[in-house]
């Protein structure tokens, strides 16, 4: 991502990558937003999926969107923890669906990836 890039990276996404009591991101301007886009990509392309699985089969959002978590944490899709957990609230804040609750991600889930 070059410094003259259009895109703009929310705070939120940044803040995946600064460590409690730090206020500098661990990683450069450049893989962040290249995560980031890849982020926002993902969650794009999971919003028909998810549609599709509520209709089919008949569950709650939530439960959509624990489903999705749970693949996405899978290690084969090259996320870590705190990236599937973003990509999960930005498919909800796109499909307009209530924000779900998920588990604070951990440094076991991240080792996985």
């Amino acid at each position: 991502m070059s410094d003259d890039s259009q895109i703009v990276v929310p705070p939120a996404f940044i803040a995946l990558y600064v460590p409690p009591g730090r206020i500098k991101p661990t990683e450069s301007r450049e893989f962040i937003g290249q995560r980031h886009e890849l982020c926002e990509d993902m969650a794009c392309m999971l919003t028909e999926t998810a549609q599709t699985q509520l209709w089919q089969l008949g569950i709650t959002e939530a439960l959509v969107l624990e489903r999705v978590h749970r693949g996405l944490q899978g290690g084969t899709a090259g996320l870590n923890a705190a990236e599937a957990g973003w990509i999960v609230h930005r498919l909800a804040e796109l499909l307009e669906w209530a924000d779900p609750e998920l588990p604070a991600p951990t440094p076991e889930a991240d080792a996985a990836a």
